[in-house]
């Protein structure tokens, strides 16, 4: 006797219409297939270019997950996207999306970018500059070690992009780990013995290859590592010389800051120190070393915060990050004064121009207090604003970032269309005429540090107690205007120039100190009488002489009239 599901099986076929619907349904299968393959060429028009003889297109499947590609029915290569594997946060804290094809003999024949946030296309480098820096890949074999800009032994060697650090080191190690796993998976152009390094997670051993019907294993995402390294090892490693330069400097620095009370009792020797490592922040950190910061770096960093964060992703950049860690041990310390004086190569752009225009005795001008004030606020409002529009789009945030101009002035070294010339060149003449004009009145990164500058620990600039009771010699004299009339420092506008401590110790220009001199000078003159009167009678003869006591003054008789 057969079974309720035998007996409903075969009430199913034979009734009317069952083998049509059946066929119909394979029909339906089979052009999903085809649409989806469609689809692909469609989606990615990129693919025909990598392929010119193919015809066919199959869908993403397999792990690695890759698309394969036909002539007739010969099996060409494959294409894949590499965040379907190695997903490595770039400098928008996001991994960059690429589309790679490869063919049999496991040479990349063709690579393109097709997803990105990098705010670096803000700083001057355009979407042509990444399209010949991925072109540079096709040819390539999956299994080659690729340095990018410099030669190194065993290594294929491609071209840099000028101000695109953490952009060219993401994407060189994206595409070249997500092109050798899907080389191996499908047995591509191996090498008879395979030495080269494989992206593996460095606290896990490497991923074996799946069962059959195993559950897809999960894109990698950081920390990644490049042949059990992780990848801001190599960025390090090949930038030695830079990094103990910018060591140096932060030494230099770190000693001027602890011994600022000598140097400011020698003005003359502090003028040149000072002017010296404006050239160096300018030269070396700005234009040389490319550690010019930005509130991009802000957004990014708090953006990361609020998602995943991960140490590996900053790393990458060993200037920048070796700068922050500074500013940020300064904040505690200092105040955010030391990075806006010292620090910032805009900043230090704009003062040599001002030492420069008083050389030449250009006018200076200055707005009145209360003007001055209130345009204190406009650099607030702008961070606030940028703040804002990256909570919703951290792309466009990073466009309205523009009012920077540092990446005109700095990374792109004035190389730029002339829009963002006449904007950066304009705020530079401005400062020859008042001091620091953009860095007092409209710059978000200043605004930004005084939210952690308010956690400072010392106070290290040193204030009489008659300071703006009544004295304002100070406070005229501050060229940014960060001294209050009660002789108070604003710190989050101080630029910590030291100029008001070189007044603090000078005896002929601060009255506390001018009065001490001359009480000194007083007291010397004293002295040197004494000495002179003991030469000329002795001791004994100066003991001798009758001091006559001093006058009596009787009270009046209260009882007189």
């Amino acid at each position: 006797m057969r079974s309720a599901p035998s007996r409903a099986w075969t009430a199913a076929i034979r009734r009317p219409g069952f083998w049509r619907r059946l066929a119909l349904a394979g029909l339906l299968l089979c052009a999903a297939g085809h649409a989806a393959a469609s689809d692909l060429a469609e989606r990615y028009p990129q693919v025909r270019e990598f392929f010119p003889s193919a015809d066919r297109f199959g869908s993403f499947s397999g792990d690695p997950r890759a698309a394969p590609v036909y002539a007739g029915n010969r099996l060409i290569g494959y294409v894949f996207l590499t965040k379907d594997m190695v997903r490595i946060p770039a400098y928008s804290g996001r991994p960059i999306n690429n589309l790679i094809g490869l063919d049999m003999a496991g040479r990349i024949v063709g690579a393109a970018i097709v997803e990105h946030e990098e705010p670096i296309l803000q700083a001057g480098v355009s979407e042509a500059d990444l399209k010949r820096f991925v072109d540079q890949y096709t040819g390539k074999n999956a299994f080659d070690k690729i340095s990018v800009g410099g030669v190194r032994e065993g290594h294929v060697t491609i071209d840099a992009i000028s101000g695109a650090t953490i952009t060219m080191m993401v994407e060189n190690a994206t595409i070249t780990g997500s092109a050798r796993r899907v080389a191996e998976s499908r047995g591509l152009g191996m090498p008879a013995k395979t030495a080269t390094p494989q992206l593996v997670k460095p606290s896990a051993p490497a991923a074996k290859t799946p069962a059959p019907g195993a559950g897809k294993a999960e894109p990698e995402s950081l920390p990644v590592t490049l042949a059990d390294e992780p990848l801001w090892v190599l960025v390090w490693s090949e930038r030695k010389l830079k990094i103990a330069l910018l060591m140096a400097g932060l030494g230099v620095l770190s000693l001027i800051l602890i011994f600022q009370d000598y140097l400011a009792k020698h003005p003359t020797f502090l003028r040149y120190v000072r002017n010296g490592f404006m050239v160096y922040t300018v030269v070396f950190i700005g234009w040389y070393a490319l550690g010019q910061l930005s509130v991009v770096n802000v957004l990014t960093f708090v953006h990361s915060a609020m998602h995943q964060f991960q140490w590996d992703t900053f790393l990458i950049d060993p200037m920048l990050f070796l700068l922050w860690s500074f500013v940020a041990v300064a904040l505690l310390l200092w105040g955010r004064g030391v990075y806006c004086g010292w620090l910032c190569p805009f900043g230090a752009l704009q003062e040599l121009v001002y030492q420069v225009g008083q050389w030449f005795k250009l006018p200076t001008h200055e707005f009145s207090q209360m003007v001055h004030e209130r345009l204190w606020a406009l650099k607030y409002l702008i961070l606030l604003a940028l703040f804002g529009v990256s909570l919703q789009s951290m792309s466009q945030a990073e466009y309205l970032a523009e009012v920077e101009p540092f990446k005109t002035a700095i990374n792109m070294h004035f190389l730029r269309e002339w829009g963002y010339l006449l904007y950066a060149g304009g705020l530079v003449a401005v400062s020859a005429f008042n001091r620091k004009f953009y860095c007092k009145y409209m710059c978000p990164l200043g605004a930004a540090l005084t939210i952690p500058a308010k956690f400072r620990i010392f106070d290290w600039l040193r204030r009489h107690r008659e300071c703006g009771r009544p004295c304002q010699v100070c406070a005229q004299e501050c060229e940014v205007q960060a001294i209050r009339k009660n002789g108070e420092i604003n710190p989050n506008e101080c630029h910590y120039c030291l100029d008001c401590q070189v007044t603090y110790w000078n005896d002929r220009k601060c009255p506390p100190e001018v009065e001490r001199r001359k009480r000194r000078e007083r007291a010397g003159r004293a002295r040197e009488l004494v000495a002179g009167m003991e030469e000329t009678m002795g001791r004994a003869g100066i003991e001798q002489v009758a001091v006559p006591p001093p006058k009596r003054r009787d009270p009046p008789d209260r009882g007189s009239a």
